[in-house]
C-alpha cells in the first residue's frame, strides 16, 4: 500500500509590518488632508493677494486695523465686493449709464486702449452675463481620429454661416484637455456621430480633470449601438 503524497505546507499569512501600516495610514490621511489643505491655502493666498491690491487704495486713517490693532485678512475682498456692488447699482441708473457712455466715447478715441478695452469688455460680458450660457450635456466623439473616443461638452447646435456650409446638422462640441479643462478644442461634428452620456457635465469635468481616475457612480446600462440625436431648434 503506497503512502499518500504529503500535502504542501501552508505558510502562515504574514501580518503587515509597522512601516507598511504607517505608510497605509499616511496615504489614507493624505487623501483627507490634501484637498482641505489645498483649499485653505488657495483661499488664504487669494485673500492676501486681494488685500495687497485693494488696501493700499484706502486711506490709512480709515483702515480698521488702526482701531482694533489686528490685521484683518480678507478685508480687501469685502471692500472689493461692496465696491463692485455699488458700481453695478450706479451703472443701472440713468446717471451711471450716461457716465459710462461718456467714458466709452473717450476710450474709443484712443487707438490701442480702445482695442484692449473692447476685448476685455466682450470677455467680461460673455462670462458674467446674467443669461449665463452653460454646456448642455456631456458626450463622446471620435477624436482625434476614428476609433479613439474623447469626452466632450455639447455647446449647442451650429448656427449661421457655419451651418450654411454643411449639408447636415452639426453640433458644437468642446473637447477639453487634461488636467486643465479650461483649454481645449471647439469641434463641429455631425449630430449623428455624437454619443450622449448620462453623466452630468460636472461628473464629466471631474473625469477629465482626474485623467480618468475619478468615475461617476455607475448607472443602469443601456443597449449598445444606439446614438442619440440632439434636438435642434
Amino acid at each position: 500500500m503506497s503512502n499518500p503524497e504529503p500535502t504542501p505546507l501552508q505558510l502562515p499569512t504574514r501580518k503587515p509590518g509597522l512601516l507598511a501600516m504607517l505608510r497605509s495610514n499616511f496615504l489614507a490621511g493624505l487623501v483627507v488632508v490634501a484637498p482641505i489643505g489645498i483649499t485653505v491655502w488657495l483661499i488664504w493666498t487669494l485673500t492676501g493677494w486681494m488685500d495687497s491690491w485693494v488696501l493700499p487704495m484706502i486711506p490709512a486713517r480709515w483702515r480698521p486695523e488702526n482701531y482694533v490693532g489686528l490685521n484683518l485678512r480678507g478685508l480687501g475682498v469685502v471692500v472689493f465686493l461692496l465696491f463692485t456692488v455699488l458700481i453695478g447699482w450706479l451703472a443701472k441708473g440713468w446717471l451711471g449709464r450716461a457716465l459710462l457712455r461718456t467714458g466709452e466715447q473717450i476710450v474709443a478715441q484712443m487707438p490701442i486702449i480702445r482695442s484692449v478695452y473692447g476685448g476685455l469688455k466682450q470677455i467680461a460680458e460673455t462670462i458674467l452675463s446674467q443669461s449665463e450660457a452653460r454646456f448642455d450635456r456631456a458626450c463622446l466623439i471620435e477624436y482625434p481620429r476614428k476609433g479613439l473616443w474623447g469626452v466632450g461638452f455639447v455647446a449647442g447646435p451650429a448656427k449661421g454661416e457655419i451651418l450654411d456650409h454643411s449639408s447636415e446638422d452639426l453640433i458644437a462640441v468642446f473637447v477639453p484637455t487634461t488636467p486643465n479643462p479650461t483649454s481645449g478644442f471647439l469641434i463641429y461634428t455631425p449630430a449623428s456621430e455624437v454619443v450622449f452620456l448620462d453623466m452630468s457635465v460636472e461628473d464629466a469635468a471631474k473625469l477629465v480633470i482626474s485623467a480618468g481616475l475619478v468615475y461617476p457612480p455607475a448607472r443602469k446600462p443601456k443597449q449598445k449601438g444606439g446614438r442619440q440625436t440632439p434636438k435642434t431648434e
